[in-house]
């Protein structure tokens, strides 16, 4: 079992930024992809980024894309997503995500994932 723990949110105004991390603990994390998803009220948990464990290769949505920065450690087992001229409306709910290596992608769905992390809020102020 792996489990994951998310941390880094917190309240910021609209133009500032956040680093969040995720951080993998428990069994030796042997999946391929790490991913952050968010979900807002009243809407459905929704994709943000994904990097591949081993290579390092990113995957971001693309509303998101350029405020964007994913990268990992594999030594602490730790993913981090740096978010960058944050918007009101990034405001949500930010979800770290781990796969268990038994299917390769794609790191974009949601139901490709089989850890998940409690959640952590960020909230833009406008």
């Amino acid at each position: 079992q792996v489990q994951l723990v998310e941390s880094g949110g917190g309240l910021v105004q609209a133009g500032g930024s956040l680093r969040l991390s995720c951080t993998a603990s428990g069994r030796s994390f042997s999946g391929f992809f790490m991913g952050w998803f968010r979900q807002a009220p009243r809407k459905e948990r929704e994709f943000v980024a994904a990097i591949r464990w081993s290579s390092g290769g990113t995957y971001y949505a693309e509303s998101m894309k350029g405020r964007l920065t994913i990268s990992r450690d594999n030594a602490k087992n730790t993913a981090y997503l740096q978010m960058n001229s944050l918007k009101a409306e990034d405001t949500a709910v930010y979800y770290c995500a781990a796969d268990d290596g038994m299917k390769y992608g794609p790191p974009q769905n949601l139901d490709y994932y089989h850890y998940w992390g409690q959640g952590i809020q960020v909230t833009v102020s406008s």
